[in-house]
């Protein structure tokens, strides 16, 4: 039955944020020769397109008014991420505060959910080999199908110590209530909130470096291959 060639895996990786997703994902991706997409950077490129051409983001109807309008390219190379609005590499604005503060909210928006969702099909069905997709709702609404979903999950402390290591100089407390209030807003909207899929192996990552994280996802990755 197999022709040499290995049927596409496609993989699910959810979870709040600070639990390590992105680099996991990355290292797995880039590991077993799979594309890599970042499905919260294109949230983030939405939410600075709104933000630099002035849309009121406490306004829902005005934000889906638009919501077609960017268009969001995204590079699934995990070497080497890329992604562009309308033609501009937004890969550092998306990473400011302006954005992330705000990405939340438009992130809650129906009519925006609904575009970036399309853009993420088109672009797990073109993957070749097999895409990582890591983000809040891919293996409730996204991709329910996938191949392998993975829940990842970590104490809030874990997480707040670990985004205070990537934002330089935060303060431990504050990133944790950040944490902790984008967690709410995130698993409270009413669109594909943040849940876990009834069918994916979550994977605790408080007492784990990240090293052990990226061994065992390729472990489960490697035995849906192998038909376990």
């Amino acid at each position: 039955m197999d022709n040499g060639a290995a049927k596409p895996v496609i993989v699910a990786i959810d979870g709040p944020s600070g639990t390590g997703k992105s680099s996991t994902s990355k290292a797995v991706a880039a590991q077993l020769g799979l594309n890599y997409l970042d499905t919260g950077a294109q949230y983030r490129a939405i939410t600075w397109w709104m933000v630099n051409n002035g849309i009121d983001i406490e306004d829902p109807s005005a934000v889906a008014a638009v919501a077609g309008k960017p268009e969001i390219v995204s590079g699934t190379d995990p070497e080497g991420p890329t992604i562009t609005v309308d033609g501009v590499d937004v890969a550092g604005p998306i990473r400011e505060q302006d954005v992330t503060s705000r990405v939340s909210a438009v992130s809650a928006v129906p009519e925006v959910r609904a575009r970036i969702t399309e853009l993420q099909r088109v672009i797990a069905s073109a993957a070749v080999t097999g895409i990582v997709v890591e983000g809040r709702d891919i293996g409730t609404t996204v991709l329910p199908d996938a191949d392998l979903k993975i829940f990842l999950t970590a104490s809030a402390e874990a997480r707040a110590a670990r985004r205070s290591g990537e934002l330089k100089g935060a303060d431990l407390d504050t990133t944790r209530e950040a944490l902790i209030k984008r967690d709410a807003a995130d698993a409270g909207r009413k669109t594909s909130p943040l849940a876990k899929a009834g069918d994916a192996v979550e994977v605790d990552t408080t007492e784990l470096t990240l090293q052990q994280v990226i061994e065992c996802v390729v472990t489960l990755v490697e035995e849906k291959r192998a038909g376990k």
